[in-house]
Parts: structure tokens; sequence; C-alpha cells
């Protein structure tokens, strides 16, 4: 999948038009121009125009230079095609502005992974960067990106400051491509999904090796298509959910190095949404929004990991408070202890 494009001493100077073949040709041939031009039914002014590099070879002409030099008009068509992509890389080039290139110090984490990764060539020119960033992102200009977000993006930008709109938009392609192989012609089962739910807290007690690839399986049979991805800085999300065109859904959760609490509620949370119905089209989950949709689906996250009426008794008991109190209760919920102890912490009963 890497980029190829190499802007190293490409200059407008240094491209070849097929003019200079043709008169090499000629010269090689001792075949005047006026020759060439009664043998191809053109003007000698056509020819002269074609080595002087101020007029292409066409399809037609390339076909007439065959039958007048013996030599295949896919070579003169193949010549115009490669003369016309180096020229067109070059004025490319010349259009990237120090603006734009500017956007690479935004993506040096990004540029960083996708370099080993192989998605884009690693270079020392930063144009060919910007022109590799422009194809990876899907725009013709990466200043316009902040232009092309969603509303789910727009909403991420406005309410963290720490969101970058260049990395965020790599991180939600990032995404994309991640779960491009995931091949699912079902629509979203949120139904099948309610019914995983155990077979999805299990996995936390796997080697963590072992997580991605099992809990990918689980949602592929619900009609999604799940990965793991990196964190960036700059793309401060817990979570991405969006509808394909098929029905069914794409579902990402950054790890940094470990499946701590915060993966698991992320995750659960991201169910939350998907279950309820929460997305149109596309979910950023910034971890940040209060409004009365992202309360529900914090609620029904924590229901999903720990029964609501086991958790009461366990308070009113103060059972946490007792030696391996926690452990226990966590082993009659089939959860990690660490999700119990983010459960009474975020309801102010243990500290940090």
């Amino acid at each position: 999948m890497a980029r190829t494009t190499n802007t190293i001493g490409l200059s407008r100077d240094l491209i070849i038009h097929p003019g200079e073949t043709l008169a090499e040709l000629l010269e090689d041939r001792e075949m005047s121009q006026r020759e060439l031009a009664i043998r191809t039914g053109v003007t000698e002014k056509h020819i002269s125009t074609v080595i002087s590099g101020y007029k292409n070879i066409s399809p037609v002409f390339a076909r007439r230079l065959e039958y007048a030099l013996g030599i295949k008009a896919s070579f003169w068509m193949d010549l115009q095609a490669n003369y016309d992509r180096e020229l067109l890389l070059s004025e490319e080039i010349n259009s990237i502005s120090d603006e734009e290139l500017a956007v690479l110090d935004n993506l040096k984490e990004v540029t960083s992974l996708w370099t080993s990764w192989g998605w884009i060539q690693k270079s020392k020119d930063p144009n060919s960067y910007v022109l590799d960033y422009r194809l990876m992102l899907g725009i013709s200009n990466l200043l316009d990106t902040p232009k092309i977000f969603s509303s789910a993006a727009q909403r991420v930008l406005i309410e963290n400051s720490k969101a970058d709109p260049y990395v965020l938009l790599a991180w939600q392609r990032m995404c994309e491509i991640l779960t491009r192989d995931i091949t699912s012609s079902k629509e979203v089962d949120t139904e099948k999904l309610r019914s995983k739910i155990a077979n999805i807290k299990k996995t936390m007690f796997l080697d963590p090796d072992k997580i991605p690839d099992k809990l990918c399986a689980i949602f592929k049979e619900c009609g999604i298509a799940f990965r793991t991805v990196p964190t960036l800085n700059g793309a401060p999300v817990r979570g991405f959910i969006k509808k394909t065109g098929s029905g069914s859904i794409i579902l990402c959760i950054p790890v940094k190095d470990e499946y701590t609490d915060l993966f698991w509620f992320s995750l659960f949370r991201e169910i939350a949404h998907i279950i309820n119905e929460d997305t149109k089209r596309e979910y950023i989950d910034c971890g940040i929004s209060s409004d009365r949709t992202e309360k529900k689906a914090d609620k029904a996250a924590f229901d999903y990991l720990i029964d609501n009426k086991d958790y009461k008794v366990f308070i009113e008991n103060e059972e946490f408070l007792q030696p391996h109190g926690i452990k226990t209760f966590a082993e009659s919920q089939k959860v990690r202890e660490f999700i119990v102890r983010r459960k009474l912490i975020n309801s102010g009963l243990i500290s940090e």
C-alpha cells in the first residue's frame, strides 16, 4: 500500500518531451522533418512544434508515427502519458505553499506511524509527504481539511482544545483503512449485539495479544467491523462509529499500551450508542459531552458491565471496604477488578 511519490530532482527543465525522442530518431535515420510530414500526412509546422515541445503527440498522430516509422503507437502514447504525468507532478509541487508544508509539523506522529506501516514512503523531500497525504486523506489541498469535517468531527474540535483537525482526519482515515479488510454482508444487528455482551466481557480476561482478534470475530457476527487502533496526540478520541453503505458499522477504539478500564468503558459506551441507535451516519466520542444522549450511553455502559441491582447491594453493605470485597464482587460480575474500582471512583466512594 506504500505510496511512491518521488519528487526529489523533479524540475520542469528536466522533464523530457516526446518531441525530443522523435528528433533523435529522425537524426539517427537521417530523415528530414519534411519527409516525416509527408509520411504522416501533417504539415512541417506540426512536426516542428511537436519536436520543439509546443505540441503534444495525440493518439491519432501516434498511429501515424507507427505507420511512418514502424514504432508502435503505444510507445509514443506512453511517452506522452509519462511526460504529462511528470509535468502535472511538477506543477503540483510548485503549487504547494509554505502554509501547506507547515501542516506536516502537525502530522509528525502520523508520518512516523504510517511510514513504519508502509502506508506512505519515507522521503527526504517534504513535498512528497504533502502529495501522499493529499492522496491518503482524499483532499487536493491539506489546508482545506477543516472545511470537510462532519458535524461529529466539528463537535470534537469545539469540545476539546487538544484536538487537531489534521491529526483527527488522519486518525479517522486510519480507522477506515484498518477496517476495510473486514467484509460483512450483514446489516448491523443490535439484538445479536446485545446477546453477545457476556461474550465481549469474557475477552477482558484473555491474553492482551488475543483480545483484538476475538473482539473482531464477535463484532463481525453482528455486522460490525471492529478494530483497536493506536492513539495519536491531537486526536483525543475514545471511540469512532461510522455507518457504511451496506448498513454495517465501523467501530474503532484506541489503545495506547494496555487494555485498561478506560478502554473497556469506552468500548461498552460505543456498544450502548449502537444499540440505542444514536448514530445516523458517523459518531466520534471524545468523552467530554454531557448531553442527554451521552449520559444515557454512560449509564448503559456501566449497566452492561455491572448489574445495577447487585451494585446497590454491594454499596449498601459497604462490601467494597472489606478485604477482598472488590475482588469478590468483580468475580461475581465477571469483570476485572479495575472495572469495579472505576465504578466506585465515579460514584465518589473511593479516590483515584
